[in-house]
């Protein structure tokens, strides 16, 4: 290997996100013996001077010279052996008889960070070749803007010092508050920045947002707020609304409405503290708040009201299932916009009537249309003919950044086979803030992972008082997501609109309380739309009434789903599919005679066996190895972990090519 192949394999290991890192260059203790190029004639009298002549060809205009000069080595060129002894050397000649050929000395560089670079590198488990250039544009913009944590981050950037001042303008041309001194029997509830960057489709900054959050988690009820108001959309709607919208190709939009609208007028009497960075050094006044700010659980009342009345105005009805969901029906043509506070995303058939709705908001309101879903609530979303990806690629890494376990060595699944946590073993962190924060985060993350929701339950079982082996069981399933950064799963555009679901429960799988753990799974065609983890309040007396309770609670979960379908104006008049691998329950549900072992579950078998009897429900038995919720209910050995992930419908379009999957997503 000659020099300029060395530097090359360092340029390779320092840049980011390659595949592989090639081996280190292997060491020669002899001359490598090369046949001269044309240049270097056999006419030359003397070894000098055909190193002479052969240097001056080089230096003319040959790109890869084999001749190799003498460097010193502290000046980190890859240098000829040299004897390095202080004793006195001997001129050393060339062999007349190897007077026509050329002589390269290679020293192997034992310097690691250019050969080897990291163990554990993270491009060897993300890649982008399965997308488009234009959606690879977009993924690296939000890939290398990073919003800052803390106010004192973000002062230190013009760009976020503008973004405040202008939040900060709106407040005080809204009338959001007024200075005045604390009463004596009041005390004021704080308050925070948080910055988000908006991109455009293309992956340019539509702007830097700084919004003032209000921590609401403070306020007494009866004195800061008597009625409150979440207006978010469910994140199982969000999934159903892109799988119809992939199986039926509709246009999806996404819209940002301007945070001045949000604030409406507030009643009660609320105090709160300066937001960092305003007022005087030394100012002793409040903020007496007069219309409704972020973080107040009493927010968003009189805004979503507003936004309501203006969508029903345009034609638009509310739907029963998810009042954050509003559809437009008019002959073939057919809008959906989903409102999460201050996010929509318009789904429909028709691109004149989706311009036309983006221009009566934005009459109504200040609305900013950042163009095609792409980006929503920290969700990447890439579109293919076959279907719609959803992963969380950059919050995936972001955690892992955070925690440090970028370089660390990653695991093929997430929680040890037949782990049981305890919450008495082990010593006590002496931080318990940090490992609450990971478990916050990693709730989030199961939006998308739906293989992580058993670890992630478990986990958050100890969040008041967390020990060692919980954060160390924590720190596995970061190795996990270090192994598929970007998985998620994929709405296939071939689905049949259907609806199908599988239950399992783990009878007296908890150690400390006996009591049974029940998952589900709903599936809209063969794309994943719902899934739950849940550990039951009661103990039951046996697996049969453990299995029967988890079929109660997957059909409740069903029957939801089926009035959600038909608002979006999906037929659902077959019967859903229900699978269970207990015979013992399925047998109870079709049986209309009540015995001894049944009176204690009696409201659960009328409720599940009505819709049996009504045609809505219909049961089947799959094998104990074939079910796929046993993913959601207990910690599975490697070999069946990843058997029952390829049957869940999760991909991983970021891995690289040898892991294989489909190419040119948008």
């Amino acid at each position: 290997m000659d020099t300029n192949s060395i530097r090359h394999d360092e340029s390779r290991i320092s840049m980011p996100l390659q595949y592989f890192d090639d081996d280190d260059p292997p060491e020669v203790d002899q001359p490598t013996i090369i046949r001269p190029k044309q240049a270097c004639s056999r006419n030359v009298d003397s070894a000098n001077s055909s190193v002479d002549a052969c240097n001056a060809t080089h230096e003319e205009g040959d790109a890869n010279p084999t001749i190799t000069r003498t460097f010193d080595a502290s000046h980190g060129d890859v240098a000829n052996p040299i004897n390095s002894d202080s004793r006195p050397q001997c001129e050393r000649r060339k062999p007349t008889y190897l007077t026509d050929y050329i002589l390269n000395g290679v020293q192997t560089n034992t310097n690691t960070s250019l050969t080897s670079g990291t163990p554990y590198s993270i491009s060897h488990f993300i890649a982008y070749d399965k997308f488009s250039l234009t959606h690879r544009s977009f993924l690296a913009a939000i890939s290398t803007k990073d919003e800052p944590k803390s106010f004192f981050e973000a002062i230190q950037d013009p760009k976020w010092r503008q973004a405040m001042k202008a939040e900060i303008d709106a407040l005080e041309k809204n009338n959001t508050w007024t200075l005045e001194t604390l009463p004596p029997d009041k005390r004021p509830i704080g308050c925070k920045w948080v910055y988000k960057i908006k991109y455009n489709a293309d992956g340019k900054i539509e702007r830097y947002k700084a919004c003032l959050v209000a921590k609401g988690f403070t306020q007494v009820e009866g004195i800061d707020y008597h009625d409150t108001f979440a207006l978010v959309a469910k994140l199982v709607t969000v999934r159903c609304l892109l799988a119809i919208a992939a199986a039926r190709n509709w246009e999806l939009h996404q819209l940002d409405v301007h945070n001045a609208f949000l604030h409406g007028d507030l009643n009660e009497e609320v105090y709160m503290q300066l937001p960092p960075g305003y007022g005087n050094k030394g100012e002793q006044r409040v903020c007496r708040l007069r219309k409704s700010l972020y973080g107040l659980k009493q927010a968003s009342r009189n805004w979503f009201a507003k936004f309501a009345s203006a969508l029903k105005l345009f034609g638009f009805q509310q739907s029963m299932s998810d009042y954050s969901l509003f559809t437009y029906r008019r002959e073939n043509n057919f809008l959906a916009v989903l409102v999460y506070v201050d996010d929509l995303i318009i789904a429909g058939n028709n691109s004149s009537l989706c311009q036309k709705l983006k221009e009566f908001l934005h009459i109504m309101f200040h609305i900013k249309d950042l163009g095609k879903l792409k980006y929503f609530l920290g969700i990447e979303v890439a579109r293919h003919p076959f279907g719609i990806f959803l992963c969380q690629r950059k919050y995936t890494l972001d955690i892992l950044t955070e925690a440090g376990m970028l370089g660390t060595k990653s695991c093929p699944f997430p929680m040890e086979q037949k782990l049981k946590l305890t919450p008495s073993t082990g010593s006590s962190l002496s931080d318990p803030m940090q490992y609450r924060r990971l478990v916050g985060k990693l709730i989030y993350l199961t939006i998308t992972r739906p293989e992580i929701s058993f670890a992630v339950h478990t986990l958050s079982q100890f969040m008041q008082a967390p020990r060692q082996p919980h954060l160390d069981a924590a720190m596995r399933v970061l190795r996990y997501l270090k192994s598929s950064p970007g998985q998620g799963i994929f709405l296939s555009s071939s689905s049949c609109l259907q609806l199908s679901a599988y239950c399992d429960s783990d009878w007296a799988s908890c150690p400390t309380t006996r009591r049974f753990t029940t998952g589900y799974l709903t599936l809209l065609g063969n794309s994943p739309i719902s899934w739950k983890t849940k550990k039951q309040s009661t103990v039951s007396r046996s697996s049969t009434e453990a299995e029967y309770r988890a079929m109660a609670s997957t059909v409740s979960e069903l029957l939801w789903l089926k009035g959600l379908l038909k608002t979006l104006g999906v037929d659902t008049s077959q019967p859903m599919q229900f699978h269970c691998d207990n015979q013992a329950a399925i047998h109870i549900a079709t049986n209309p005679v009540f015995h001894e072992r049944t009176k204690h579950i009696e409201l659960d078998c009328h409720f599940i066996r009505h819709w049996i009897q009504v045609g809505l429900i219909k049961t089947s038995h799959v094998r104990s190895n074939l079910q796929v919720v046993d993913i959601f209910t207990k910690a599975l050995g490697g070999d069946q972990f990843q058997f029952l992930l390829r049957k869940l419908g999760i991909t991983d379009l970021h891995a690289p090519t040898w892991r294989g999957g489909v190419r040119d997503i948008h």
